[in-house]
């Protein structure tokens, strides 16, 4: 059967203003500098929330999003959202955070491409920053999440959680803001990036500025197709050896050949083909100077940065903590969810999550994910 034919790529797939706002909110935050010295003269942050805050504002919980991630939670995709829900296992009505009993608020985070203010977003001449755009930190991040509680009327969070670039601003939170975080859930992240995920960081901000299509990150007038997909694509396909197993990929894949291809005459094995999925779809509901960014600010956290080092940082930390860890996550391999565990004083051991499926092992196992989240709330957060 012949493969119908899609639609060109975007040269972005940014949110804009005019798009359909679906269940986003906006806070405008006002002018904005940051920890690099740069300044953005305005800030918005795109968010989304669920529940109902409580009179004494005593039910709050912070949601924080992973590298492609977004304010999106929980819902179905449509014209406004690109993608479904990515934790709808974890929160709603009767789920781990449930949202008859807690309000939930979800921000797509500084330097996002869904509604909050990011490379694509009008400068103050009106044209997208692009290359304009300054560099972000995940204190920046962090801080502007603190004037969005300020704007909501949240003097502190009953929990703050999130997974993998979104348990960086966790940690964040707690070392940044000791008085605002009664609790925290750091899941399958790290205090400090290593030198192995600088490394593979690097590799796929090469991809992006090695395409020509990506113009020096000034690609936003560029017609459909003639964008940096390509550049995207690949370092989509690159993060996502790191987000799945060896084991995983060899029991599902192995050397199959995929469908009627023969590799032997230029074909592509299944699993091949597989990561060629996960590029294209990236590229259509993602932005690339966004991964950009991202990826930037992943590279430069340090939780121990003028606090006297990581372990100092850690010992700091007054809240109460759940450190999650995938067994077999290669991204962030969970020697450091045990760093953060043993450095925190109010932690605890790591519960540790089995999976065959790496660090993706955070979504895909959402009974044991949850039932960790579910014990905590109950034995930390309720008791309080």
């Amino acid at each position: 059967m012949p493969v119908p034919s899609r639609a060109p790529v975007p040269a972005s797939s940014a949110w804009r203003s005019g798009d359909p706002v679906g269940r986003r909110q906006f806070a405008d935050l006002g002018p904005f500098a940051l920890e690099s010295g740069g300044r953005l003269p305005a800030v918005r942050l795109a968010y989304e929330t669920w529940g109902t805050l409580n009179e004494d504002g005593s039910n709050a919980v912070l949601v924080l999003h992973a590298l492609t991630g977004d304010s999106h939670v929980i819902g179905d995709a449509d014209a406004a959202h690109p993608t479904p829900g990515w934790w709808s296992s974890m929160v709603g009505p009767a789920a781990p955070i449930d949202t008859d009993e807690w309000f939930v608020v979800a921000p797509n985070v500084l330097g996002g491409c869904q509604g909050s203010t990011g490379p694509a977003s009008p400068a103050p001449d009106g044209r997208p920053w692009g290359s304009r755009f300054p560099m972000l930190t995940v204190r920046d991040q962090v801080a502007a999440e603190v004037r969005l509680a300020d704007l909501l009327g949240i003097d502190a969070w009953a929990l703050v959680i999130g997974a993998s670039m979104g348990g960086l601003r966790v940690l964040e939170w707690a070392a940044s803001e000791p008085r605002r975080v009664e609790a925290f859930a750091a899941i399958a992240t790290a205090a400090q990036t290593s030198g192995d995920q600088i490394a593979g960081f690097h590799t796929q901000l090469a991809a992006i500025q090695a395409d020509p299509q990506f113009r020096g990150g000034d690609y936003y007038d560029a017609e459909d197709g003639d964008g940096p997909h390509a550049g995207l694509g690949l370092a989509r396909q690159i993060a996502h050896q790191t987000y799945r197993s060896a084991y995983e990929l060899d029991q599902r894949f192995g050397r199959i050949p995929q469908g009627g291809e023969d590799p032997l005459e230029g074909g592509r094995f299944a699993v091949q083909s597989y990561l060629d999925h996960h590029g294209d779809k990236i590229t259509r509901r993602f932005d690339a100077n966004t991964y950009v960014t991202l990826t930037r600010s992943m590279i430069t956290h340090d939780l121990g940065r003028d606090r006297g080092g990581v372990d100092a940082a850690l010992a700091a930390i007054t809240a109460r903590g759940l450190v999650i860890a995938v067994d077999s996550d290669r991204l962030f391999p969970p020697a450091q969810s045990e760093r953060i565990a043993a450095g925190v004083p109010g932690a605890g051991p790591v519960r540790t999550v089995h999976s065959d499926y790496g660090h993706d092992g955070f979504l895909i196992e959402e009974d044991q994910v949850g039932r960790h989240v579910s014990e905590f709330l109950r034995d930390s957060v309720r008791s309080r």
